[in-house]
């Protein structure tokens, strides 16, 4: 099927996912969750695999693997996996028309594009960005989901790490977006939380944050670093996450939802109507209950508090 050239209306292709994220922060087990999801559902969905690197996804719809894979590249080229995967997306970004070729024949499918997971990618690379805006520019109305394991919420030099990394990744992909805590239901395996789940979900006052980390003697001393990092992602004020156990349905279809009101998918692909807007409106959710549920089925209640617990160490 030939392109439409010009000023001509490109054809629509749907809506989907683009699930960005550092590596083992279970994209593609997110991916093959919200499939089963979208399916019981009866949503139309398939998965588009643009990891090189990533492990064989039977069911993909796309595969980039088809147009060239990462241990070729590696051989022939005799770069290392990053310098490989980078180069990986740059050949996609020159040869676009491949993956158009394939889109069109799922026009109207909900697509969950599974990015590989190279951070460089996300933060400052422009490969990953050309190439979703191009898709935007086909007709595609995408969501960024951007997965980190929450188990940086127990280390507070950690999380600040995953804030930066966060904000710049939604100033670089400049698109609808969402943040995700993934492995809600294993928080703790890695140490207790110093606050309640809602003061990570909600980027809440960082000063306190910055009073825990700085009571370790090792970062005393760069305080003042702590604390421009912390005031940078409070004026900014973009960076929020949902909690997210893909164990839990539920929290599945809260992020579903969230993902529709930012894609614009829950207002319909051809009406604009005032009803459709106010009972979007109406639905609105602030995922507090959600966290609050969280915090009581996967957070275990500690009665020291952490100057207590600090003051014992």
């Amino acid at each position: 099927m030939e392109a439409a050239s010009g000023g001509n209306k490109q054809p629509l292709l749907g809506f989907g996912q683009a699930v960005i994220g550092p590596p083992g922060s279970g994209k593609t087990t997110y991916v093959r969750a919200m499939h089963a999801l979208l399916t019981s559902m009866g949503r139309r969905a398939s998965i588009i695999n643009l990891d090189p690197a990533g492990e064989d996804e039977p069911g993909a719809a796309v595969t980039l693997r088809d147009l060239l894979a990462l241990t070729e590249v590696m051989s022939e080229l005799h770069l290392g996996p990053n310098g490989a995967l980078l180069y990986c997306m740059e050949y996609l970004q020159g040869n676009l028309d491949w993956l158009r070729d394939r889109l069109l024949s799922l026009r109207g499918t909900y697509l969950l594009i599974d990015c590989p997971g190279q951070v460089e990618l996300y933060t400052h690379h422009p490969a990953l960005p050309h190439i979703l805006r191009q898709l935007q520019s086909w007709g595609l109305r995408l969501c960024a989901v951007h997965l980190v394991d929450s188990h940086y919420c127990t280390d507070p030099a950690k999380f600040i790490s995953v804030l930066c990394t966060s904000l710049s990744t939604m100033l670089h992909i400049e698109l609808p977006h969402i943040n995700l805590l993934s492995k809600v239901d294993l928080i703790e395996q890695y140490g207790r939380l110093a606050f309640n789940i809602d003061y990570y979900t909600e980027v809440m006052d960082l000063s306190y944050l910055v009073e825990h980390l700085t009571s370790d003697p090792f970062f005393r001393r760069h305080r003042s670093l702590h604390e421009k990092l912390a005031e940078l992602i409070q004026d900014y004020g973009l960076v929020s996450f949902m909690p997210l156990s893909v164990k839990d349905e539920e929290s599945l279809k809260r992020v579903l939802a969230a993902v529709d009101k930012a894609s614009g998918f829950c207002f319909g692909e051809d009406t604009r109507s005032l009803g459709n807007l106010m009972s979007v409106a109406v639905g609105a959710d602030f995922h507090f209950t959600s966290t609050l549920a969280f915090q009581e089925k996967y957070v275990e209640e500690e009665k020291r508090t952490v100057e207590e617990e600090a003051s014992a160490l």
